[in-house]
Order: structure tokens, then sequence, then C-alpha cells
């Protein structure tokens, strides 16, 4: 990882000092653990949901929404963050079950799974946009926690990472599809794979209601 120095060290221990500070209304919260998931979208593979709580003003430079940081960022922070943390889990749930329950309810599921695979019981979840139900901690719902909130930032990167490792693992089972590449997305490579091949066990059917298969 590039070593920051001067102006520029300073400028992201600010930013990271914002994102503390925010953290830091629910003072009286010893633990404080940020969900987030990574792939509500994709036509294929799971969907996973990172839950981490880190120690007080932890200082993990880089920290972000892991859509702003670029693959070799996320991979080293992803390292970094399991290294640090106080405690962490990812929940997955996979294609079959998104499809019975759908993805708002398998997004949910992961995120309890996260929760309950916690060595550490939080006093407190900040979640990236939604209220967990049936979880009795209490949770706060911030939109676009993960540029706001370094325990759900480094949620983001956890689940994300996570999801990619997978969808690697996917690629090499089904090469035709290009999963390695663009994790399962709608792009016009994936589309026209689904065409030629049809679909494969990780294939979400229900997002494919529209696509024309042969």
């Amino acid at each position: 990882m590039r070593i920051l120095r001067g102006e520029k060290l300073t400028a992201e221990r600010q930013r990271l000092e914002q994102m503390r500070k925010y953290e830091h209304q629910y003072a009286s919260c010893q633990a404080i653990c940020g969900i987030d998931e990574a792939g509500r979208g994709p036509l294929a593979g799971p969907v996973a949901a990172g839950a981490v709580i880190l120690p007080v003003d932890c200082e993990i430079l880089y920290l972000n929404d892991s859509k702003k940081l670029t693959e070799k960022r996320r991979e080293e922070l992803f390292l970094e963050i399991k290294e640090k943390a106080v405690a962490w889990s990812v929940g997955i749930v996979n294609a079959g079950e998104i499809d019975e329950i759908n993805i708002l309810q398998a997004t949910y599921r992961a995120m309890k799974k996260a929760v309950e695979g916690l060595i550490v019981t939080p006093d407190l979840l900040l979640n990236d946009a939604v209220i967990i139900p049936g979880v009795e901690i209490k949770q706060v719902k911030i939109i676009k926690g993960d540029g706001k909130s370094v325990s759900i930032a480094a949620a983001s990167i956890l689940a994300k990472v996570t999801r990619d490792h997978l969808m690697q693992e996917y690629d090499t089972l089904y090469p035709e599809y290009g999963f390695g590449k663009h994790k399962g997305y709608g792009t016009s490579a994936h589309i026209a794979a689904i065409k030629d091949h049809g679909l494969c066990p990780i294939h979400r059917h229900t997002f494919l209601k529209n696509i024309s298969v042969e």
C-alpha cells in the first residue's frame, strides 16, 4: 500500500476523523457494529453482508465505500480490517434462497447471519440504508452510510471482497460465463453468455424473467 506523507496524510486522517466523529454521537455504546451488503443487483451469485466492530479511534487509512476503491486497495484493506477489528463476520445467502424469498429478504437474512457470526455482541448496529427485521439489538439506518461511518465502510469492504472471491471460485466452475470479470452483474458479455449457454446453478432465475434464454 502506498505510504502517505505530509499534507496528503493529514488530509486523509482528517477525512477519517470526520467519519469517526459521525459515530461518536453514539459514544455511550461500547461496541458499535457497521453492517453493509454486496451483491443485491447481479443476475448470478450470492448476496453477502459484512458486520464489523472496530476498536475506538481505530485508524485504517483509505477506509471508504468499497465502490470508491480499486480492487487492489479493497484487497489490502480486507486483510487490515480483519487484523484490526474487535470482531467481524460475513453472512452469505445463495442464489437459490434469493429466488425463494426475494432479494430484500435474502439481504436481511445475510445481515442477520453476519451479526450472529460475531464473537462479540454489539450494543448498536449502524446499517447502510436498512433496518433488519427480527434483530433485538438497537439499530440505526444511515443512508449512504458507507461514506459516513468507518464501521459501515469496513463492512462494505468485507462484504464486497468476500463475494468477489466467491465469484472467482465460480468462474473456475463455469468459465463460459466470465464471472471472474463481471462478478455476476448484467453486462452485455454476461447476457450474451446466458443466451449462448443457458443458465447455470448460480443464476438467479427471478432476475432473468425478461431475458430470452435459448
